[in-house]
């Protein structure tokens, strides 16, 4: 086990700072992921296995492993439902990229099954005034869908004024095809499991012929009973992600970006709940990299907060991990925001040495 960093278009400086702070490993999260592209026309969103390779060696050239790239899965969870062909000609694009990564050296791709972005109603201040977003189901509103959700790779609004508002990069490909619950035009629980299982079905046997990773991150956060806007979030439970692997149960590539805070926000006990699934996914093999983050409070309340300071025992989830034989990266994911830090460097700065720290004392 080992500390990284989660970066969208890292740049030279940027990746000697991760070396600096300690990382081992990078995922880089781009979306779209110019530099690997196999031409200029980035909506076209095709690899090339050359330029994947050519990323990976400048990564590697700072001292780092790139243990992990953003499959950029766009709109197809809707479109399947919707517009069947949108779908299939993601869904080609899919394969191609997943073909692309294995052959420029890169074994594990990561991606998300969020239609609506990671939904989020507001910001409160934290300790020393940082801005921390949260999720208050009964306070939902479109409106604060719209400036404080996460769209793709684009940041919520966070009050410190230090950004633009998320408004306007409203259809920009950084939103990643993702629209607000209340444009979704509802998705029933059956619906939902449509959707990934035609996406599944779709990459996981090239993912298996190449021998890459699918790292699927859960849904964020869970929603409540009947949805919202009518759009469910069926892996927003432990039972959900079940219900995920049994699609394949046999398969090596089929599993999880195991985000901490994602399943934290699933209970109302998020210790207990963390642990459960870590001690359920750990042994098959399931976790193919970790968002080592935390959160304060738990099921349809929430913030987000700094690893030190939240619901969840993250000592006890560091013994977890080396008791099931988690071997790969830990990555701070959403981090607080703050007009002193405007970059968040040093909120994750503080998030890498906290987790070494956590490391060496286990």
């Amino acid at each position: 086990m080992y500390i990284g960093e989660q970066l969208i278009n890292p740049t030279d400086k940027r990746l000697r700072l991760s070396a600096q702070l300690g990382a081992r490993g990078i995922v880089i999260d781009s979306r779209p992921n110019a530099p690997v592209m196999a031409s200029d026309d980035v909506e076209a969103g095709l690899w090339d296995g050359r330029k994947v390779a050519e990323q990976r060696k400048w990564v590697e050239g700072h001292g780092l492993t790139l243990d992990c790239l953003a499959l950029d899965v766009g709109s197809i969870l809707l479109d399947s439902l919707r517009e069947p062909e949108k779908a299939a000609a993601t869904a080609e694009r899919l394969r191609h990229n997943i073909r692309a990564a294995a052959d420029g050296g890169v074994d594990t791709v990561k991606y998300t099954v969020a239609m609506v972005g990671i939904t989020r109603t507001g910001v409160v201040d934290g300790r020393g005034g940082m801005k921390c977003s949260i999720f208050r189901a009964d306070e939902y509103k479109a409106e604060n869908d719209a400036r404080f959700s996460y769209w793709g790779t684009v940041l919520p609004e966070d009050e410190t004024g230090t950004k633009p508002s998320p408004l306007d990069a409203r259809g920009a490909p950084e939103t990643c095809g993702q629209v607000m619950a209340s444009e979704a035009g509802g998705v029933s629980e059956a619906d939902g499991w449509r959707a990934i299982e035609y996406l599944v079905e779709a990459i996981l046997p090239t993912a298996e012929k190449a021998g890459v990773r699918l790292a699927c991150h859960p849904h964020d956060p869970a929603y409540p009973p009947g949805g919202l806007n009518g759009v469910h979030h069926v892996l927003g439970s432990l039972d959900g992600l079940r219900r995920f692997i049994s699609l394949a149960p046999e398969s090596k590539s089929l599993g999880f970006n195991f985000c901490q805070g994602t399943i934290a926000e699933m209970s109302r006990n998020p210790t207990e709940t963390v642990l459960e699934a870590i001690h359920e996914f750990g042994p098959q093999n399931r976790i193919f990299m970790v968002h080592f983050r935390n959160i304060k409070g738990g099921y349809l309340d929430f913030r987000e907060a700094m690893p030190d300071e939240g619901s969840v025992d993250m000592a006890a989830c560091i013994r977890a991990y080396r008791e099931v034989g988690y071997q790969g990266i830990l990555c701070p994911d959403h981090v607080p925001f703050s007009e002193v830090d405007p970059d968040r460097e040093r909120f994750f700065a503080f998030a890498l040495g906290y987790t070494q720290a956590l490391l060496q004392a286990a």
